[in-house]
């Protein structure tokens, strides 16, 4: 049986979808490719274009040029025939084409890793940096926002102080007026007030 990351190698991305190709099936199941292609082709009726499809001569160019799919001597070097691409539904189907037990083992497991896949897209896993990165910005914004409270309580303060220091001054200045009034009074009694020249 073949570990579930060694399935997962074998799932490409091909138009938007993940696939699996022909050839990759056929080794799974122990089967060579051209037999798997002549059983999906005696059953085309079961093999919708969301189930599988041809590959196009450029996309199986670029595949190859990305990941060996031929041996590079002797026979298959060069294939007539374009692979054909099996989606998640395309594989599932197989095993009743196929219908061995080896084949639905296969189909177990691939359908296990297919699930894997869409898992690991659907919640990739926390990358340490960006961890960090959302924790110090996280950080940063709760310092500006403490910062912020602090500027507006100085600032608050700072109003505070402004409305007791206009208060004592109207008070110093009433006291100085008052001062300056008692000074001009002439005193009582006998004494006689200096004249100011």
């Amino acid at each position: 049986m073949m570990e579930l990351s060694e399935i997962q190698n074998k799932i490409y991305e091909i138009r938007g979808t993940r696939v699996m190709l022909d050839r990759d099936l056929a080794e799974m199941y122990g089967v060579e490719t051209r037999v798997l292609k002549q059983a999906v082709r005696r059953n085309t009726e079961r093999f919708p274009d969301d189930f599988m499809f041809e590959l196009t001569k450029a996309e199986s160019d670029s595949l190859r040029s990305q990941i060996v799919i031929l041996k590079n001597e002797g026979r298959g070097q060069h294939s007539k025939y374009l692979p054909y691409a099996f989606t998640e539904l395309g594989v599932a189907m197989l095993s009743s084409v196929l219908n061995s037990k080896i084949a639905i083992q296969i189909n177990m497991s691939i359908m296990r890793a297919f699930v894997a896949v869409r898992q690991l897209l659907a919640n990739p896993p926390a990358d340490e940096v960006k961890l960090l990165q959302k924790e110090v910005k996280e950080l940063k914004e709760y310092i500006e926002e403490v910062f912020a409270d602090y500027n507006d309580i100085n600032e608050d303060n700072q109003k505070s102080f402004d409305e007791i220091y206009y208060a004592l001054s109207e008070l110093a200045a009433k006291q100085k007026l008052k001062q300056d009034e008692q000074k001009k009074r002439r005193p009582v009694g006998f004494i006689k007030p200096k004249e100011e020249d």
